[in-house]
């Protein structure tokens, strides 16, 4: 395991900055306004050599503790419990305020080593700040400005003897993202406050990431490396849980943040292997889940469907055939997917979830021999030829499998520009229904020989 470091401060000291300076990547939303980070995000950082890994956090806040900005506070709190180094960050050209030494007097009571950050603290504006950090009783501050980059070799030293370890507690074998055996990249998407939070906190049995009735807490993009153990048995598999911002229509999208939020939502998307979309029970099937999930086919990950606040839904059983029907008329590509009803209050269906999920991952990645697909092939030419329009007969000759996650085939033959689109969803659906990719996103790709003695 690699050294835990926590970054801490008052809302828009540059917290986020400076985390995404660390990881080398703008992973973190940042914007001119404060409270921008709600969640812990996690990242590894690389400082001259050194590595470890970095905590984002809310920024602290001075409210009740039942407030959103109290709650953001308790969560910030609770990191601190087995971090190895915490990064008080101040605003070196506002300098020091009552928050940030009360935030002082907390750290002090703390047995986990801190470093005094004064960010911002680029030309002579941030000297008062500097200085007034001294006050803190945490030791010499370091100047920084995460923005620009500079002074991150007076951090380098400040962090080099608090988490020094050996090379070879600190090496991590690469892991091969073929591998099944691999971690389960299972992203959360959905429309605000369908319960995506709440949904991984019931997962991890506690209260990992923000969650309250105010919709849209969620900003950032958070992953959480968790272990799943089957109670119908079987060793524990490694889970890495994404959760992201609601997604709204795009009209309604009107401010920069939400603009960026939903924006790194779909960039988890990319990153996900198979994608949960969540549906409000007391809601139902809307618009924009289905284009939330055409959007998920396109970027061409394994969906499933989850109906959540099952324990609240009225006529059950309607409801859910009626999800069902809607699903497979507005997704006729994907025409069956996994449909679950699950509760994350009260953890209704969450193991069938990740069984499902797993399974999910495995028909992604699956492989179909050249022989076994031909075979298949032939039979399908066979049940239903290829028209010959004007006469004249389009050749199929085979197809191959080009490509796993998402599975992709190629298909070769003469006049492919002229075979229609009903032909080719019905390879297409043939492939996903008789060779075990259902509910999986497939992809056809023509390609026609070329022709030696024709000229360009």
């Amino acid at each position: 395991m690699l050294p835990q470091v926590i970054i801490i401060g008052r809302p828009n000291v540059g917290k986020s900055t400076l985390f995404n300076r660390l990881v080398g990547k703008k992973l973190a939303l940042v914007d001119d306004q404060p409270g921008v980070t709600r969640d812990r995000r996690f990242g590894e950082a690389h400082l001259l050599g050194l590595e470890f890994t970095i905590v984002d956090t809310a920024g602290w806040e001075d409210e009740d503790a039942a407030s959103l900005p109290g709650r953001m506070r308790q969560q910030t709190e609770v990191s601190l419990h087995g971090a190895d180094v915490a990064l008080f960050v101040i605003d070196a050209r506002a300098g020091l305020t009552p928050l940030d030494e009360e935030i002082g007097r907390w750290l002090r009571a703390s047995t986990v080593p801190v470093i005094v950050i004064a960010n911002k603290a680029e030309g002579r504006a941030g000297d008062g700040g500097l200085f007034e950090a001294f006050s803190l009783g945490l030791g010499e501050p370091v100047a920084l400005s995460a923005e620009h980059g500079e002074g991150l070799a007076d951090l380098f030293e400040a962090l080099q003897p608090l988490i020094e370890r050996d090379e070879d507690e600190r090496f991590e074998p690469e892991v091969d993202e073929d591998d099944l055996s691999g971690p389960l990249k299972l992203a959360i998407v959905g429309r605000p406050n369908a319960g995506k939070s709440t949904l991984i906190n019931a997962m991890l049995g506690e209260d990992r990431l923000l969650t309250g009735p105010e919709a849209g807490i969620t900003r950032d993009s958070i992953a959480v490396d968790w272990q799943w153990t089957d109670p119908k048995g079987g060793d524990p598999r490694p889970v890495r849980l994404i959760d992201t911002a609601g997604m709204r229509k795009k009209a309604q999208v009107v401010e920069k943040l939400e603009k960026m939020a939903v924006a790194d939502a779909r960039h988890a998307v990319d990153f996900a292997e198979v994608v949960v979309l969540l549906l409000d029970a007391t809601r139902g099937l809307e618009h924009q889940d289905l284009k939330i999930a055409s959007m998920v086919i396109e970027e061409g990950r394994a969906l499933i469907v989850a109906i959540n606040k099952w324990d609240v839904a009225e006529g059950a059983s309607g409801l859910f055939n009626g999800i069902r029907g809607a699903l497979d008329e507005g997704l006729a590509q994907v025409r069956g997917l996994p449909l679950l009803a699950v509760s994350a209050r009260t953890g209704k269906g969450l193991d069938d979830l990740l069984r499902a999920a797993f399974e999910l991952r495995e028909a992604w990645s699956k492989r179909v021999s050249t022989g076994l697909l031909n075979r298949w092939f032939d039979e399908a030419l066979e049940k239903n030829p290829p028209p010959a329009p004007g006469g004249k007969r389009i050749k199929l000759r085979y197809i191959t499998q080009a490509k796993t996650r998402p599975p992709g085939f190629v298909l070769f033959g003469t006049r492919l520009d002229e075979l229609p689109e009903s032909y080719r969803r019905y390879l297409v659906n043939g492939i996903r229904r008789d060779l075990g990719f259902e509910a999986v996103p497939v992809r056809l790709t023509l390609r026609s020989a070329k022709n030696p003695y024709k000229r360009d």
